[in-house]
């Protein structure tokens, strides 16, 4: 069947409010808004909640029953889908009158519909049959039909548009403009879209089709962000609804306008140290980190966290998986970095960090699960990938003692928590980590043996920019997101320093690394996981 061919003159500037139909499950400025119409001598049709609301507010309004002639029936899953309703809505007043006068359909010029609350019924874990139900079907179907009219009619589909519907009404004598309309219309199909996504994905879920022939997308947006990664390129900060902690869900304290550059990071600052159960500290720049730390409060963890790169974490953001403290706040306080992110802070905290005017201070009030299933999506040209989250994590009794020496308790501890820190670092990956530190970072390489060696080469700096004798990777353990592909990477590590080691395995080269491995007189593990991270 072929659409139509527009047939039509252009649509009018103006469009005077005389009937608006209002049927909302949020009603949230319902009231106000009745009696803003009401008093402009507009008549209202209304349904069930809606009608009821605005009659006991004072509001005159007319049931859609009684509009239509004809009750709602099947427990009110059929009231508005209606020749006299959806006529009313979808008629062109320049083509259709003699339509609308013969069928005595009268128009409506104003459709107020917000939807059943799916998402927020799939949110709090209903059963199956409640969240059908709460599938919406004579909402969409109004809104989508005001929206394709809308050189004739308003749709409103959210209560933070209800000013501008009535700024307009104000401003242009009952009437609303084309250019709010036309605007309201695309908000309107944005709606339904993510509306029809949210569903779409939960009975998804409900098959156990985690990648269903089409995959559906949608997010709200927060804020229009200053520019994106570059001052040349536009960006805006969208979030979807999941209600992990994090920069999505947080409460900025202070500070100035977060940038792209800075939720990126804040980000993945956040994920790392939600990694760890003792209290931790991670210091991230550029999505990476330069340093992390476990400790028996959060001081001691971020000191040691800062001595592992203390130039690099200039400017960084900085991440702790507890409630922040005096002490540490005062100790970061000394430090430029330009986000803070925490689950929360107690009052002298606040304080103290509220002195740096321009430093952004983040609260989750909880830290996000590294084990809670998820998506994660990288737009391709053309296409996008679409992964689970990766929350692997290694099980210390399924490492695998590969050399002929096993691994002390100290180094098997050193070992996990540097394997847990490299899955959150561009590969090709090399953390070296002594006393549940990092004192070594080598991200993004092209090859490994380079990050090995650039990790080694920043600890020497860090160990002298702190006056000590030696560099900090001597007597620490290194771990490898992936495999060493040949054994140039271990030997550079052991060069370094260290004393154990923890990669995935799997190299058609395994035994000449093992073998470099022992010669040396380390400890090897393998974990049989790898955590590229691109």
């Amino acid at each position: 069947m072929s659409p139509p061919k527009a047939n039509h003159a252009p649509a009018p500037d103006k469009v005077r409010i005389a009937r608006a139909l209002i049927s909302v499950s949020d009603k949230a400025g319902l009231v106000e808004l009745g009696k803003a119409l009401a008093d402009r001598g507009v008549e209202i049709l209304s349904t069930g909640g809606s009608a009821q609301r605005l009659a006991e507010a004072g509001v005159s309004v007319k049931e859609v029953s009684d509009h239509t002639g004809f009750p709602e029936i099947m427990d009110g899953r059929v009231k508005t889908l209606h020749p006299r309703v959806h006529g009313g809505i979808l008629a062109r007043r320049d083509i259709h009158a003699d339509a609308m006068a013969r069928h005595d359909i009268p128009g409506i010029d104003l459709v107020v519909v917000n939807l059943y609350p799916f998402e927020a019924t799939v949110a709090g874990g209903a059963g199956y049959d409640d969240c059908v139900e709460n599938i919406d079907i004579g909402g969409p179907a109004m809104i989508r039909a005001a929206a394709k009219n809308h050189d004739f009619v308003a749709i409103v589909t959210e209560p933070s548009d209800y000013a501008a519907v009535l700024d307009e009404l104000a401003t242009h004598d009952g009437c609303v403009t084309l250019a709010l309309r036309r605007k309201l219309a695309q908000r309107a199909y944005a709606r339904t879209a993510a509306y029809d996504a949210a569903i779409s994905t939960w009975l998804a879920g409900q098959l156990g089709e985690t990648f269903p022939p089409r995959a559906t997308l949608s997010g709200s947006l927060v804020q229009t962000l200053r520019y994106g990664e570059n001052p040349h390129q536009q960006a805006a900060f969208y979030v979807t609804g999941e209600k992990r902690p994090g920069v999505a869900t947080a409460v900025q304290l202070q500070g100035k306008e977060l940038s792209y550059n800075n939720l990126n990071d804040t980000d993945a600052a956040f994920e790392l140290v939600a990694e760890f159960e003792q209290p931790a500290v991670a210091i991230i720049k550029h999505a990476n980190p330069c340093g992390v730390a476990q400790g028996a409060n959060l001081l001691e963890a971020y000191r040691s966290a800062l001595l592992c790169d203390p130039v690099s974490a200039f400017g960084g953001i900085i991440a702790v998986n507890r409630s922040l403290d005096a002490e540490t706040a005062e100790e970061i306080s000394k430090l430029f970095a330009e986000v803070v992110i925490a689950p929360d802070a107690d009052e002298a905290a606040r304080a103290l960090l509220a002195t740096k005017k321009n430093l952004r201070v983040l609260l989750t009030r909880d830290v996000p699960n590294p084990a809670e299933p998820g998506m994660m999506i990288k737009q391709l040209s053309g296409g996008f990938l679409l992964q689970n989250r990766d929350s692997g994590r290694v099980d210390p009794a399924e490492l695998k003692v590969v050399t002929k020496r096993a691994p002390t308790q100290q180094e098997l501890a050193d070992l996990l928590f540097a394997f847990r820190v490299a899955k959150h670092v561009k590969s090709n990956a090399i953390v070296y980590a002594k006393n549940g530190a990092t004192v070594g970072v080598g991200a993004g390489q092209m090859s490994r043996v380079d990050s090995a060696r650039i990790a080694a080469i920043k600890s020497a700096e860090a160990a002298k920019a702190a006056g000590l004798a030696e560099p900090l990777t001597k007597g620490s353990v290194v771990a490898s997101d992936a495999f060493f592909p040949f054994a140039d990477g271990l030997l550079a590590a052991a060069e370094a320093g260290v004393t154990a080691v923890i990669q995935p395995g799997g190299s058609i080269r395994d035994n000449e690394v093992i073998a470099a491995a022992d010669e040396k007189g380390l400890a090897m593990v393998l974990t049989g996981m790898r955590h590229f991270r691109h």
